[in-house]
Order: structure tokens, then C-alpha cells, then sequence
């Protein structure tokens, strides 16, 4: 059996910490706000149902309020000194018992639903599977006799397959008593309906660019001198701008914007070295990332048609760069076509071992014939 300090997490961004020890959450404010309230009044939903785009601390929420709901008694049991002032903050003394044992993931009313480890294939399960949450019976019946608060954090719940999904759908519908359930959800239109009805939403929000740096540096990541690419890049996103640093994304975009400088008339020379210099490093994820640079790529383009260029530019140039190739609705709805279609070729081209190298020229390439479809070359 492999030790747990063996197996990854899989609700832990490479290269910060989990979010159980970061026990401060940066940007997240109005989030927060709206927990405490309904705490103060009194009108606590049994679940929430917390959203945003991936990377900007939802997890970390999930667990500070979880870290509150079990170490803060309601006002009704005080005690013999009647009602203590309504709580200000969700802070917990680190040293408070809840929090070292959420810590070591000891604590009796704490249960983590999430993607299993499969010790045959040793590797992590895709998805979250019905036998995880036939767990829960357990622990609810093992957490029933103190009497006390429970807390179930499902990360993520977009993981789970139908039968789990429909295995929480139950719980939602016939919670148990004491129980606050916290779903942390990157696309939540891929959740059941029934799911989301039942859930009070808690959004949170892409991160503010000192707000970003802030919490990018808690995590003890090494950040360049110019910081503007990778705050443009990561787009609020913490987890983001882990991926940028932890390869030469912010490089390769780069030379990426320099190379698409010339569409619709593509250096096919430059284009050809670029792709094979990025492939042939396939063993520390640069194919990967070159693929998600790719993407990123033409989301800020189709993103221009529609809002106007990006601001800030991630590189010189950028912004007259899109506003060329997508100046308006019409190319921005064509642009977004070929983003769905290259990203579904590339996912399925990695997937049965096509050569990266190949697989990324032709997306070049088509990324040329889209341009010279909206524009002439430049003279």
C-alpha cells in the first residue's frame, strides 16, 4: 500500500500548499461576508453551492467555513454567561483543537468527499464514484452521537459521476440534521439542476491583479521581475499563474504572439521550430502547456471581438495584434468555433499519442487559414 504522503491530492494545486493549511483567503471578502451573515441571523443553508473559475480559492473557502461551522458554537449555546457577540470574521486560532485536527484530517466531523486514489492502477480515479459516497453512511452514523455540527466538503463536485451526483442529490434532499454540506464547483451547468436548486450559491470571483500577487507570493512561488504577463495571463487565477511559473508558459506565449504577428501570412519556417522546440520537451509538460498557451491564445482573441482588446497586453503588441484578427462580433463567434475545434482535436490527438510536434504545427496552421478567412495579409 503506498503511504499517504505517496499519493497526490487531488484538491491541491502543484506547488502551494493545500488548501486545509492556508489559513488565510485573499480576495474572497464578499464570499465570506455573506456566510457570516446568514450565520449571525440565523438562517444557515444546509448546503452552498461554491463557484468560480478554477484556481482563485474556493477551496480555501470551503474549508475556512467548514473550520468555523465546527469550531464555533451558535449563539443558543453559549452557555451559562448568555450570548457572546456575533462572530466578526471566519478566523480560527490555528492552534484551536478543530483546526489541528482538520489539519491532519482527524477531525470526527469533518468528511472530504473527493477523487479516490486506485491502488491497481496507481493513479488517481477520473471521477468521484458512487463508492466514495456510500462512505458518507458511515460517517454519519459515526458522527451522530456527540451531537455536534458535521461538515461535508465535496472538491469538486464536477468530478462526480451520475451515481454518485444522484447519491448527493439524495442527501440534499433529506440532509441530516446539523449538517452543512460545502460543493465547490469550477463549471456548475455541469452539475444536475436538482443539485444547484437545493444549494444556496456562494461565487467567487477571479482575483484583482495585487490581490493575485499576494496570494501567488503566500504560496512561496518564485514570481519574475515584470509581473504584468503573468497577471494578465493568469486572468485572477492563482492556480493559473502556478501553471505559467511552473513551466515557460509565459515564454512561450510570448514567442507565440510574435510568431501569429505575420497572419494570415505565417512564417512557416518559425512556426515549425517553435512547435518542435515545444514538443521535444515532452517530458517536463511543455507539449501541454504549449497546448493551453494555444488556448489561452484564442480566448483573449475571441474575447476582443466582443469586449474590445485585452488590457493589460501580455506581451508588446497584443492588443493591436487582436484587434486585427478579431475586430468585431462576426469574427469573434468564428474565432470561438475554432477554439472549440482545435481544443477537442488536441485533447483527443494527446490522448492516443499523436506526434505532439505534428499535432501543434497543424494547429498553427489552421490558425493561419482562420485568419486569412477574416483578413488580407499584411502587406
Amino acid at each position: 500500500m503506498s503511504a499517504p504522503d505517496d499519493i497526490p491530492q487531488p484538491d491541491r494545486l502543484e506547488g502551494a500548499p493545500h488548501p486545509r493549511d492556508t489559513a488565510r483567503l485573499i480576495g474572497q471578502g464578499a464570499a465570506e461576508a455573506a456566510f457570516l451573515d446568514a450565520w449571525n441571523s440565523g438562517r444557515l443553508h444546509h448546503a452552498w453551492l461554491i463557484t468560480g473559475p478554477a484556481g482563485i480559492g474556493k477551496a480555501t473557502l470551503a474549508w475556512r467555513l467548514a473550520r468555523f461551522l465546527l469550531a464555533t458554537p451558535p449563539a443558543a449555546e453559549n452557555g451559562l454567561f448568555g450570548a457572546a457577540p456575533p462572530p466578526a470574521s471566519l478566523d480560527i486560532d490555528p492552534e484551536h483543537p478543530v483546526a489541528r485536527r482538520m489539519r491532519a484530517l482527524s477531525e470526527p466531523g469533518l468528511f472530504l468527499l473527493r477523487r479516490p486514489w486506485d491502488e491497481r492502477a496507481k493513479r488517481l480515479k477520473r471521477e468521484i464514484t458512487v463508492d466514495e459516497t456510500r462512505r458518507l453512511k458511515g460517517f454519519f452514523a459515526m458522527s451522530a452521537a456527540d451531537g455536534g455540527h458535521r461538515a461535508v466538503i465535496i472538491d469538486a463536485a464536477d468530478e462526480m459521476n451520475p451515481s454518485a451526483a444522484n447519491a448527493v442529490l439524495k442527501l440534499l434532499e433529506e440532509p441530516p440534521v446539523r449538517t452543512t454540506l460545502f460543493l465547490i464547483s469550477h463549471q456548475p451547468s455541469r452539475l444536475l439542476p436538482t443539485i444547484r436548486s437545493r444549494c444556496r450559491a456562494l461565487r467567487c470571483h477571479p482575483l484583482a491583479p495585487d490581490d493575485l500577487l499576494e496570494a501567488l507570493a503566500a504560496t512561496g512561488a518564485g514570481m519574475p521581475e515584470d509581473t504584468t504577463a503573468l497577471s494578465a495571463l493568469a486572468d485572477g487565477s492563482v492556480g493559473a499563474a502556478l501553471n505559467l511559473l511552473s513551466g515557460e508558459g509565459l515564454a512561450f506565449y510570448a514567442a507565440l504572439s510574435a510568431l501569429l504577428a505575420s497572419l494570415p501570412a505565417l512564417d512557416r519556417t518559425a512556426a515549425l521550430a517553435l512547435t518542435e522546440k515545444a514538443a521535444g520537451r515532452m517530458g517536463d509538460g511543455a507539449a501541454d502547456q504549449a497546448f493551453a498557451m494555444i488556448d489561452l491564445f484564442l480566448t483573449r482573441l475571441a474575447r476582443t471581438g466582443a469586449l474590445g482588446p485585452p488590457a493589460p497586453e501580455a506581451v508588446s503588441g497584443e492588443a493591436a495584434l487582436m484587434a486585427r484578427l478579431c475586430p468585431d462580433l462576426c469574427a469573434a463567434r468564428l474565432w470561438a468555433d475554432l477554439h472549440q475545434t482545435i481544443g477537442e482535436r488536441a485533447r483527443h490527438g494527446l490522448a492516443v499519442n499523436l506526434d505532439p510536434a505534428a499535432l501543434l504545427f497543424d494547429t498553427v496552421l489552421k490558425i493561419n487559414a482562420r485568419a486569412g478567412e477574416l483578413s488580407p495579409a499584411p502587406a
